[in-house]
């Protein structure tokens, strides 16, 4: 277990996922666009923990790491709570809204992989304002996912403030934010991680190309899918090989599964190159799943993994 305190900030959610048996295709007719009033009858329901700080809170312990979550849940939280407690996660940073549900995506999707998806961000819309109490910046790392626009914000100010790291990590928040306000979150931060498509629309909605960026941050890591991973400090960019998958079951959820790798070699004190190579590893694991939190390993056969795609940790 490395010996920082780890703080993750994001969303808690549910995923409510169904299947519908035919085609979207064949009940939406073209010239009645403009009045649609469609009803699919699907198979049945699954539900799966999902959320971004959620996700990479669960990979993190199966590293043998505690992450403190800091996020809000609605009156639904029951569930999630068994679950965080089954995995060995703190749920105290966790304020519940008890107005509302949980954050949660519908998810239909069809026979030829169409989806049709509703979300209700449900607790999501308030803040979770945590009080951090007395820490020591050195003994502290801080990843701020996508979740309440308002605690992404603050939490930047405050771990600006007591001079600890943080990884920022906007992903499917960029369309919320304003340039100025973007440009001021990622100035000071430890790494700016995206995928590429990411990327692109952060140096658009900042006005700032990677080498200015680079001025308000100290590294940016550029997650590529099955090509693996970029490294971009101002001394130029490593490339990251992808671990070897056995099976691609289901893309979603490896971005936070790498990320939660990557803190484990953080903490641990490794390299940013070794710890974006743990950060493959554990994506692989997640794609070999269907679901963001249905993975499971030691971290000794994690370790034994690595050793086999990169050699020794």
């Amino acid at each position: 277990m490395g010996n920082r305190h780890i703080f993750i900030s994001g969303s808690l959610a549910y995923d409510r996922i169904m299947d519908f048996p035919g085609k979207f295709s064949d009940h939406i007719l073209p010239d009645k666009i403009h009045i649609l009033n469609v009803c699919f009858t699907v198979n049945g329901m699954v539900e799966k923990f999902g959320g971004t700080a959620g996700n990479v809170a669960f990979t993190l312990s199966l590293l043998n790491e505690r992450p403190e979550i800091l996020s809000t849940i609605g009156k639904d939280y029951g569930r999630y709570f068994e679950w965080l407690k089954k995995n060995n996660i703190p749920a105290e940073g966790i304020k519940i809204i008890e107005e509302e549900f949980t954050a949660g995506a519908y998810i239909t999707t069809d026979k030829s992989d169409n989806q049709i998806t509703g979300f209700n961000p449900g607790a999501m819309k308030y803040p979770s304002e945590y009080k951090f109490g007395n820490l020591r910046a050195e003994d502290s790392i801080a990843l701020i996912a996508p979740g309440n626009l308002q605690d992404m914000f603050e939490y930047s100010k405050v771990y600006k403030d007591k001079g600890i790291d943080y990884i920022c990590d906007p992903g499917q928040s960029l369309t919320a934010w304003e340039g100025n306000m973007l440009r001021e979150w990622i100035d000071g931060s430890a790494i700016l991680i995206s995928n590429d498509y990411e990327f692109e629309l952060i140096t658009k909605l900042t006005g700032r190309d990677k080498k200015e960026l680079l001025r308000l941050t100290k590294t940016i890591i550029t997650t590529l899918g099955e090509k693996g991973s970029v490294i971009s400090s101002s001394d130029g960019d490593i490339n990251v090989p992808p671990a070897k998958v056995s099976d691609v079951v289901d893309p979603t959820g490896a971005g936070d599964a790498f990320r939660a790798g990557m803190m484990k070699g953080l903490v641990l004190g490794k390299e940013l190159e070794t710890a974006a190579r743990m950060g493959s590893i554990s994506a692989a694991y997640a794609v070999e799943k269907y679901g963001t939190q249905e993975h499971w390993y030691t971290y000794e056969e994690f370790l034994e993994r690595y050793r086999s795609n990169f050699g020794e940790v």
